[in-house]
């Protein structure tokens, strides 16, 4: 239960990006090193990680692998929307708060309208005011229409939340893009509730996603999948022009190949997702901490006085400020232990009591 040792710094709770990775991947790296294959995706084990995403969707979609989350949102957003017109968005959307642009620049001027909304997400009601609120040819028209799921905050959106949004953006021909950087996440906690991935993305009026790869244990490899027919249409020509077509593309896929054909995405997205709920079920009990939404996905999100969390960071946890004056953000990723959890507590309980 004791700090880390004096001079080092623990990244543990810092990001889902901190992490190694998953074994799962790691092996298939090695498993596709050997001899030789076709370049930039015309290899077995692109077409192997195809053909698994779209199991995971149950459905055939067009699926593309990129190296960042941010070049999937950018240039899935740019395919999906003309640079004349404009894309809706939550206030604190990943392409609106840490993206530098990229969304502007990949799409050409395609401005992000930033919206408020409860609980991180938006709703049919949140989007109306912009679209009466329009100036004819003086302002941009809206093109489409960006959810995150999970969101900035963890929350997650419900099937219907989706279907009644895309059914919006249908209505005012608006297309739909879902950010999925910690989609597997999504998954499963979707899954206990007995939804199927299918069921809150093309079922649910989704056009195109970015599949987060990098936050489930795996390096540099973003799928975008296109599930709208006719979309994808010469977007490998765009992500050639971008510089993300890879040269030894087995090497993104394979790790795909490795995480969904045996289930491991799934399996190390519910363990990331146990250990949120059981970090914040220790701090709910501390006194000067309050959760600031209940975990729905892999992060806790908690309101700490200022000392404590200066006196944490002085024993070497190292975590981000989030939300408000005295909002943090602590992540858990499939590699994250239950000792792990309780150190943290242990030294929390320590600095509030």
């Amino acid at each position: 239960m004791g700090a880390p040792p004096a001079g080092t710094a623990n990244f543990l709770f810092a990001s889902d990006n901190t992490a190694g990775l998953a074994p799962e991947a790691l092996a298939a790296l090695g498993a596709a090193n050997g001899g030789t294959v076709p370049s930039y995706g015309d290899d077995e084990w692109s077409a192997r990680a195809r053909d698994a995403i779209g199991r995971v969707f149950e459905t055939e979609a067009d699926v593309f692998f990129v190296s960042t989350g941010t070049a999937a949102n950018a240039l899935a957003l740019a395919q999906a929307c003309p640079g004349h017109q404009s894309i809706l968005c939550h206030e604190c959307a990943h392409i609106e708060t840490d993206e530098a642009g990229a969304p502007e620049s990949f799409t050409g001027g395609s401005k992000l309208v930033a919206l408020p909304g409860p609980g991180c997400k938006l709703r049919p009601a949140d989007l109306d005011p912009v679209w009466r609120g329009g100036r004819g040819v003086h302002a941009q028209r809206p093109g489409a229409l960006s959810l995150t799921q999970p969101t900035e905050w963890g929350t997650l959106y419900a099937p219907d939340e989706i279907r009644a949004l895309a059914g919006w953006a249908r209505q005012h021909g608006l297309a739909v893009h879902l950010n999925g950087s910690r989609l597997a996440n999504a998954a499963a906690a979707l899954a206990d509730r007995g939804f199927a991935p299918a069921d809150w993305t093309w079922r649910a009026g989704i056009d195109v996603l970015c599949f987060g790869g990098t936050k489930n244990g795996l390096f540099a490899t973003e799928a975008v999948v296109f599930f709208r027919p006719g979309l994808a249409r010469d977007f490998a020509s765009r992500l050639k022009r971008a510089g993300q077509l890879a040269s030894k593309h087995r090497f993104a896929a394979a790790q795909w190949c490795g995480m969904l054909e045996g289930g491991a995405w799934l399996r190390h997205a519910a363990h990331a997702n146990a250990m949120a709920r059981r970090l914040a079920d220790a701090l709910r009990r501390l006194p000067g901490a309050r959760l600031i939404v209940e975990p729905e996905a892999n992060g806790v999100f908690v309101e700490l006085p200022r000392p404590a969390v200066e006196a944490l960071w002085a024993r070497g946890w190292k975590f981000h400020p989030f939300i408000g004056e005295k909002g943090y953000r602590l992540m858990c990723s499939w590699a994250t232990a239950p000792g792990d959890v309780d150190r943290f507590a242990g030294d929390a309980a320590a600095v509030l009591g």
